[in-house]
């Protein structure tokens, strides 16, 4: 487990899914695994700690991809992923995406969705709040990509 403070992701995180994105090769991953653990997985291992109190166990997925039924055989994920609660964090060369919502659904509680959405009052919230939601990548900031 990494023990230090989250302190957001150094430049060489992002330089090493550029690299990935030019050379998806193992022969690439062996030269660059150091810089994986210690620039990537290092603080998102970080980042899950620091927040476990307050959203539970975090889940880091693996960087192989699952090329059994792919037509593309790129062996690596150009991404790091993690689960933390509903949410949903993902480091790669494009920056920083972070996610929250609902997966599978019961049928129930996808009928209420749905009512909710269509309802006069509470669709109406929702189609004035939403356009006003600014939707953006933070890409770095001081070298680190962080938010």
């Amino acid at each position: 487990m990494h023990d230090k403070a989250f302190r957001g992701w150094p430049a060489e995180a992002l330089e090493f899914y550029e690299g990935l994105e030019a050379d998806n090769s193992k022969t690439y991953w062996a030269a660059h695994h150091q810089v994986y653990h210690e620039m990537v997985l290092g603080p998102m291992t970080a980042l899950l700690a620091e927040l476990k109190s307050e959203f539970g166990q975090g889940k880091v997925f693996r960087p192989n991809r699952d090329v059994r039924f792919s037509a593309d055989k790129s062996p690596y994920k150009l991404h790091i992923g993690a689960t933390l609660g509903l949410s949903y964090i993902q480091l790669s060369a494009d920056g920083l995406a972070a996610a929250s919502g609902m997966h599978r659904t019961a049928t129930d509680q996808l009928d209420r969705y749905r009512q909710a959405v269509a309802d006069e009052g509470t669709g109406t919230d929702l189609e004035i709040w939403l356009p006003r939601r600014r939707w953006t990548r933070q890409r770095t900031r001081g070298g680190r990509v962080s938010w």
